[in-house]
Order: C-alpha cells, then structure tokens, then sequence
C-alpha cells in the first residue's frame, strides 16, 4: 500500500484532482473483496467493482475532456469504423487518479492473469508490480500510454473490438461510468460477448452505476471443461446511446506501439 500512495504522489503533480481524492480510490481498490472479483472473472469473464469514485471525482474527471494538454491523442470513432463517438488517449504523466488506480488494479489482477496463462497453457508470466510490466512493454517498443477517456452523445456506440495494441497484451482492463443511467443518459450499456468453440455467441450487459467499474478479459480467457481447460474469445463495446451524454474511463495495463 505505501509504494502505491508514493506512485499516486508523484501523479499527483501533474494536475487533476487533489492528493486526497487519489489516495482514498486506491484505498477503496484496496478495500474490495478481492476473492469474490476474482471468482467473478474465472466464471463469467467479468467482475463488477462498486463505488470506486464519488459523484464528485466522476465529474472531475468527464470535465477533463476539453484540457487537450493532458491527451496525447483524439480519435473520432466513425472515421475508422469503430462506431460512433470519441475518445482521447492520455498522455504521462498520468493524473493522479489514473495512476494510482492502474497500479493498485494491476497488482491485484497480476495474480489472476498468471493463473488464466496457467490454465491456458501460455508460458507468458506477469510481474508483481506495473511499473516491470511496462518496462516490458516500452523495452518492445510499446511506448505510448492506454488509459483513455471515452465521450459519447445520443445516437452514438461502440462496436465490438479487444484492445490488443501490440505483443505484450495484459489479460484484463477495466472500464470506469462517470456518468448516471437514467439521468445523464439512456441507453449505453456496457456488453460483452463471449465465443465458446462450436457454440454460439453469449452476451451479457453490465448493469453499471455512476463511479461502478467493471474488470474483464481482453482477449481470452480459460473455461473449465471436461477435457480440462479451454479458451474461450471475448469482445467488448457500448450499445447506442438513446438520450443524453456518457462518460468512461478506461484504465488498460499494457502501453501501445
């Protein structure tokens, strides 16, 4: 926990929230039942994580869309077949915020991560700590940093894609509304879906909240069967908004080329 507060500090001064709003999500990351995420993602691919943020950093942080200094990029969906709506990818340093949630996610995650390679038969292994896995990926070539902020308006959506991004590929990310259901806007739900060999397709919709996040696969991940264990193939994307503005950050482990 300490060296995690030391990293949101030195975050810290790049701007964004105050010191205190980072350490307590990190706190709150800490907080969670760990075991029960981790029965979620071995089931069903997903894990909901409740009341990461207060209303009051979901809106601190959905305002920072405008500050172009803090994004290294911008892409608008339409333009490249990906759907409807933008997003900005942000650039380091990290907000606070950012950087100490994908530390503390992440060494909590690694030990799922190696297990799924385990049982998958991959030999790939994951380090303790986030900043030897980026090490990793920077030493490939895999340099520009992934957490993203995500804007949607009425009539916009996300298709179904993975956020692979290079060789080095982290198992799961997580996806953070900043925005409330019902209020802010409707429709944009958060689905996933799910390929088993020589079966159809499943779906499953999210039922998130403001400040909610949801952990999932990336790409695959193992199923127990009766031969022992297989891999199954996972895509995620937002339905089409029917009212109203949607706001999401996305914290993704691996840097991209």
């Amino acid at each position: 926990m300490k060296a995690e507060i030391e990293n949101v500090e030195l975050a810290s001064q790049q701007g964004g929230l105050p010191l205190s709003h980072a350490t307590r999500a990190v706190s709150r990351i800490a907080s969670l039942d760990w075991k029960l995420i981790a029965d979620e993602l071995n089931d069903a691919g997903n894990a909901l994580l409740k009341n990461i943020f207060t209303a009051q950093e979901c809106q601190a942080l959905a305002s920072q869309y405008g500050s172009d200094e803090l994004f290294r990029s911008r892409v608008v969906m339409s333009r490249h077949g990906f759907g409807r709506g933008e997003y900005k990818y942000f650039r380091y340093p990290l907000p606070a915020l950012l950087q100490g949630l994908r530390t503390s996610l992440y060494e909590r995650l690694a030990p799922i991560a190696n297990r799924w390679n385990e049982q998958m038969g991959i030999d790939i292994r994951y380090p303790a700590e986030h900043a030897a896995f980026i090490e990793r990926c920077h030493q490939a070539g895999q340099l520009r940093p992934t957490p993203l902020l995500l804007q949607y308006g009425a009539g916009d959506y996300n298709c179904l894609h993975q956020d692979l991004y290079g060789e080095h590929v982290f198992p799961v990310q997580v996806a953070f509304l900043l925005s409330e259901p019902g209020k802010d806007f409707t429709g944009g739900e958060f689905v996933l879906t799910e390929q088993r060999p020589r079966m159809q397709s499943r779906a499953e919709v999210v039922p998130l909240r403001q400040g909610d996040a949801v952990a999932f696969a990336v790409h695959h991940r193992p199923v127990q069967g009766a031969r022992g264990s297989y891999r199954v193939n996972l895509r995620h994307g937002v339905s089409r908004l029917r009212s109203g503005q949607r706001y999401t950050v996305g914290v993704i482990f691996h840097d991209a080329t």
